[in-house]
């Protein structure tokens, strides 16, 4: 017979971790909080959802299913893979992506569940509890998500709207200190549109170099770039700096669903050393790898797809873009940010031209309100007094919601 616990327990008492505590949306703590219903005279548009599949007007390649129902109908990409991914596919990845001058081999590759994440990892590997993370402001708001729920301090240095969203480097570099674990550089950006210049790119890495900072470089959108501006990878502008850069199939194949994403250790002179590396592979481990069939078509979706499809998007993504700055531009009241690139585009609010419209979070209410239309308050981005907008939607839905839009600020217009 087992003697007794002595130290029982005489009631339930079970709480939630300190770590789901601290742990919530941005997004959801304000957009949660607008209690005002659409106008159900007038159908819903939404063009807060950062997901390009929403309306149907942007699909994946045809190439790219069949590749993977190839893998499905070949029974051999059915079991778990290693927890960072294929070698085959990490090797493919790295293939698709090596270049001179930031070069890349399967071994400087993880896969990761999407792109957010390969960002989990990131900030993971880098940051201790207690640590504090430089983050851009506005930014994705994923990112303060992450690090809250880590117990990392976020300082946010600001992206400057009146130079195309450019990073504030004074800012930046006056927030560092001997706890500052990383900065998350965001190009092009979610949810500004912006895509940097080199020089302002090399003018960034000079404040990470002697300020002994590695990155995290969110390179999503690095395919959806619009006409007149160039992408350049940030680890391709630096031999000293340590950078981890993050990516997926979710934006450039139209795909977020997939969860397919990756990312690239670029490490010239071993500054991560075999620490960093070893601790990437052990946080891989926690959800033991992406998509195993998705994994197995990345030979054939990153290397085989008509480039064309990708022209294709680009070409419309800009087309909305344009049309997006023409309407709303002309709007009293509103000021819009050109985008450069990827499927945002943020619209300043001129609160003092409105007479009951005291800032962004009511401007967004009472435009769900009267015109049923919803984008997302530019707090959510810690940029108040803005909107962010998503133009993934058909030309014709997004001309009936700027026109909406319109009406809404002719009526609010003093």
């Amino acid at each position: 017979m087992s003697a007794p616990n002595t130290h029982s327990r005489n009631s339930w008492k079970v709480s939630a971790s300190i770590v789901a505590k601290r742990t919530s949306n941005p997004i959801r703590a304000i957009v949660d909080h607008i209690k005002v219903k659409p106008n159900v005279a007038k159908s819903m548009i939404s063009l807060a959802l950062g997901d390009p599949t929403l309306f149907g007007n942007f699909k994946i390649h045809e190439s790219c299913t069949e590749a993977v129902s190839k893998q499905l109908h070949s029974y051999k990409s059915n079991g778990y893979p290693p927890s960072t991914g294929y070698p085959h596919a990490r090797q493919a990845v790295a293939d698709k992506f090596t270049r001179p001058d930031a070069p890349l081999t399967a071994q400087d590759v993880i896969l990761a569940s999407g792109c957010s994440g390969a960002i989990d990892m990131c900030i993971g590997v880098l940051c201790n509890e207690g640590d504090n993370i430089l983050l851009p402001r506005p930014g994705f708001s994923l990112y303060q998500t992450l690090a809250d729920s880590k117990g990392i301090e976020v300082r946010y240095y600001d992206l400057l709207p009146e130079s195309n969203w450019e990073m504030d480097l004074k800012h930046l570099e006056s927030l560092i200190d001997e706890r500052t674990a990383t900065v998350v550089m965001n190009n092009p950006s979610n949810p500004c549109g912006s895509v940097f210049k080199k020089q302002h790119l090399l003018d960034f890495l000079a404040v990470c170099e002697r300020n002994h900072l590695p990155v995290i470089a969110d390179e999503i959108y690095c395919d959806l770039v619009f006409s007149g501006n160039e992408f350049f990878p940030l680890a391709s502008l630096t031999t000293t700096v340590p950078v981890l850069a993050v990516g997926g199939l979710a934006k450039k194949y139209l795909v977020p669903g997939w969860r397919l994403g990756w990312l690239f250790i670029h490490d010239r002179n071993d500054i991560f050393g075999a620490e960093i590396r070893d601790g990437l592979n052990s946080l891989s481990q926690l959800i033991l790898g992406p998509n195993s069939l998705v994994q197995s078509a990345l030979q054939d979706i990153l290397h085989n797809t008509d480039p064309a499809f990708y022209n294709d998007t680009r070409v419309q993504l800009e087309a909305n873009a344009k049309m997006s700055t023409d309407i709303l531009s002309k709007v009293p009241g509103l000021k819009v940010i050109i985008p450069q690139g990827a499927m945002y585009v943020m619209i300043g609010i001129n609160v003092a031209e409105f007479k009951d419209i005291e800032n962004d979070i009511v401007f967004t209410e009472k435009l769900l309100g009267e015109e049923s239309v919803m984008c997302l308050p530019g707090s959510v981005f810690q940029c108040p007094n803005f909107i962010r907008i998503v133009f993934t939607s058909p030309s014709e839905v997004l001309q009936e919601a700027y026109n909406r839009m319109a009406e809404f600020c002719a009526r609010h217009h003093i």
